[in-house]
């Protein structure tokens, strides 16, 4: 499992031309995705990261401000470039697989009780994001 986590000082996530989720003070944007292989060890060590990792102001985590996080499934983080000019997207669990465990980083979230929103699995997503600091880190479990 991966995850790209942005520091953002406001965040929307618009599916046909619906907002599904939005923050509009400091908060983390995290973009999940999900290779084969992965279960609830991966899911619980993406939690806590997104949870503890102090990348907000004053060296503050997520819990320790009640920042608010949009989680969005991410399928590309698996892309293989490395041949060629079209991505390969072997690396990627199917929906089935992932979809399930993308729901899971939410709940493990939602369990420590933070404010999480979402996109729509599956869905044609536009992601809206001012990145704060600049500073995105990139999460391997």
């Amino acid at each position: 499992m991966k995850a790209v986590l942005q520091r953002a000082s406001r965040a929307s996530v618009t599916v046909d031309g619906a907002i599904t989720a939005s923050f509009d003070r400091q908060g983390i944007v995290a973009l999940v995705g999900v290779t084969h292989g992965d279960g609830p060890e991966q899911v619980q060590t993406i939690a806590r990261k997104i949870a503890e990792l102090r990348i907000l102001d004053d060296e503050k985590s997520v819990s320790d401000v009640d920042a608010p996080v949009i989680v969005v499934s991410q399928f590309t983080l698996y892309a293989d470039v490395r041949k060629g000019r079209r991505p390969s997207w072997n690396g990627a669990a199917p929906g089935p697989v992932a979809e399930p465990l993308v729901e899971s980083v939410v709940a493990a979230l939602r369990e420590r009780g933070l404010t999480v929103g979402t996109g729509v699995f599956g869905a044609h997503m536009d992601v809206e994001l001012v990145n704060d600091g600049p500073i995105t880190i990139l999460l391997e479990a």
